[in-house]
């Protein structure tokens, strides 16, 4: 189980790594957006900061993630990353959950396999 937990905290950190680092050098073809598409893309590039913001999480979150004692973190920090990039599917192209969901699971299959780490951070006192 150690090995599979980390040949899927390799993929996933390695995608997300090379996710982030294609918003600072756009390297990977843009698939064709549908006008609706468009025209959130065109007012995301309208604040400046915000994709290489997106990127510098993924790239940071990514190699949190394939590292055992970063991984609780790397998780952390990917999940609204993963959560937005649900949402978009959903809405705009839901072929695209056949790999979003995988993902999100993987995610949340980390936090929860690292709850003990968490479990401080919600206790009341």
């Amino acid at each position: 189980m150690k090995i599979i937990k980390f040949i899927f905290s390799l993929l996933f950190g390695l995608l997300f790594i090379n996710a982030g680092l294609n918003k600072f050098f756009n390297y990977m073809p843009m698939p064709e957006l549908s006008p609706a598409q468009l025209e959130i893309y065109q007012a995301i590039e309208k604040l400046k900061w915000i994709m290489p913001l997106v990127g510098l999480v993924e790239i940071v979150g990514g190699l949190l993630f394939i590292l055992p004692k970063t991984r609780a973190l790397g998780a952390i920090i990917i999940l609204p990353v993963m959560v937005g990039i649900v949402a978009h599917n959903y809405t705009f192209e839901p072929s695209g959950l056949t790999i979003a969901i995988p993902l999100l699971l993987i995610d949340i299959w980390m936090i929860a396999d690292n709850w003990t780490k968490f479990k401080h951070l919600l206790a009341q006192k």
